[in-house]
């Protein structure tokens, strides 16, 4: 009961979290329309095409000003995201986890107070993006160590890619709810959002349960605490799943005499960075999650632009790219572990999704049906090894036999891959908004030299495991 509540409440939360953070590519869009469609200006005589944008946001250069918005809130995600699992280890996460949502909820209303307050500085904007991007790093880090306190390896790629599809649902729901209010009063797109989530962030205080122990339940077999007896590390280190930061054991549990626990300290940031695959799979998602935040703020403004469609409907279109990622994030979970091929499975979805990127730029608005079936795939291609690697491969990886048992690595871990990813989530839209003013060809050959470069990092680990899978084959017929 327990387990399926923590499930769920950790769903909800970082749903909340995307759903905030959408509302900002929905009204780009109405900041900065096209005023000459919809009519003279009824203010005065003057001939002027932006007499119905937003100020700060009127001018020729409104597109780098949005890649400045976006680029404010991703740079201090990223830079926040380095120290956020720091935090996370040693805080109450029931009371870090509800208390950065309650902060996100704040900040989010404030920038959609900006339309009641009639606020045109920039550097409002900017500051507000700014405390977003800080507080919203609590996210990540505790939810995944709260799944990861209730929940044994089984499974992980497809149950931990079914969880991810809390990111395509919040950015799917933000999109729409923003875009109830985006033609008539934007800065309620951003009010109901940062209500929504302040309010998920409360019931998380109410009800979310940090470990099995707080409620009498038996702790996963995957909890290892280590012991000044089991220095071995065939003794401690468990093959059952992720390990709690908790780093208890059921055996604690037991009647029977034992020697007193030692805390285990929680690992370095260089520590953390020796563990195999770390570097790898931390600059892999970097150009991955470039990709994929790109799109998160870009392609609403995209399809207003290219196709020509309304704000609202270029908002709800969007929404098939994260329709897209929930299969694409389930496919990838699915195959993973089937193979046990965690990089070669990134590594093939990546290069499947650079030509098919292509493709969608220069037949993607040939029609309303070509256009769908061709975001749902891009969508799969480019979140599916975005969602492997932060959630099934930052879980492997916190978890590595060579940390013999810490299981205070999980967050850390967790922090340093998605936080390198985040450096690329802020430059994704940044590099978009100086590039996008000399055509959109040339942002999407940016987002597929990413895509090409994502892959690349990965060689090393795809070889191993295409030794690994040759050796396998060549015990099996006996040589």
């Amino acid at each position: 009961r327990y387990r399926g509540l923590t499930l769920v409440l950790t769903f909800l939360c970082y749903t909340s979290y995307h759903l905030s953070r959408k509302p900002i590519s929905i009204v780009n869009s109405q900041l900065h329309p096209n005023c000459s469609a919809l009519g003279p200006n009824p203010h005065n005589d003057s001939n002027s095409s932006t007499w119905c944008s937003w100020a700060p946001f009127d001018g020729d250069n409104y597109k780098e000003l949005f890649g400045a918005l976006d680029n404010a809130f991703l740079v201090a995600y990223a830079i926040g995201m380095f120290i956020s699992g720091i935090f996370g280890e040693r805080l109450p996460l029931r009371y870090y986890l509800s208390g950065g949502m309650v902060l996100s909820g704040l900040f989010t209303m404030l920038f959609g107070l900006s339309y009641f307050w009639d606020i045109h500085v920039l550097w409002y904007f900017i500051v507000i993006q700014v405390c977003n991007g800080l507080v919203q790093t609590t996210g990540w880090p505790s939810v995944v160590t709260c799944v990861g306190n209730w929940f044994g390896k089984g499974k992980r790629g497809l149950i931990m890619g079914i969880w991810n599809s809390h990111t395509s649902v919040g950015n799917i729901l933000g999109s729409l709810i923003a875009g109830v209010w985006v033609s008539s009063a934007w800065g309620l797109s951003f009010v109901v959002p940062g209500i929504i989530i302040a309010a998920v962030g409360i019931i998380c205080f109410f009800f979310l349960v940090e470990y099995p122990e707080d409620v009498g339940c038996s702790p996963p077999l995957h909890h290892v605490r280590v012991t000044s007896s089991e220095k071995d590390p065939e003794a401690i280190t468990s093959n059952e799943g992720p390990l709690s930061i908790s780093g208890q054991s059921s055996a604690d549990h037991s009647n029977s005499p034992k020697e007193p626990a030692e805390e285990p300290e929680a690992i370095s940031f260089l520590g953390a960075l020796r563990i195999p695959g770390v570097v790898e799979f931390s600059l892999c998602l970097l150009f991955a999650k470039l990709v994929s935040y790109t799109f998160l703020y870009w392609l609403p403004l995209y399809i207003v632009n290219v196709a020509h469609f309304g704000a609202k409907e270029a908002g709800d279109l969007s929404t098939l790219f994260d329709v897209g990622g929930i299969l694409g994030g389930i496919f990838a979970g699915l195959i993973s572990d089937y193979t046990g091929g965690r990089a070669t499975t990134c590594c093939v979805m990546l290069v499947v999704a650079a030509p098919m990127l292509f493709l969608y730029n220069h037949i993607g608005q040939n029609g309303i049906g070509t256009s769908i079936a061709m975001l749902i795939v891009c969508g799969a291609l480019v979140n599916g090894p975005y969602a492997l690697i932060t959630t099934a491969v930052s879980a492997d990886l916190g978890t590595h036999e060579s940390l013999k048992g810490n299981a205070k690595a999980l967050s850390t871990v967790t922090a340093i891959i998605d936080g390198t990813g985040s450096i690329g989530a802020a430059l994704g839209p940044l590099l978009a908004g100086l590039i996008s003013p000399t055509g959109w060809n040339n942002v999407f050959y940016m987002l597929i030299a990413a895509d090409v470069l994502a892959c690349l990092l990965l060689t090393r680990v795809v070889v191993k495991e295409v030794r690994g899978w040759c050796g396998y084959m060549a015990r099996k017929r006996g040589y």
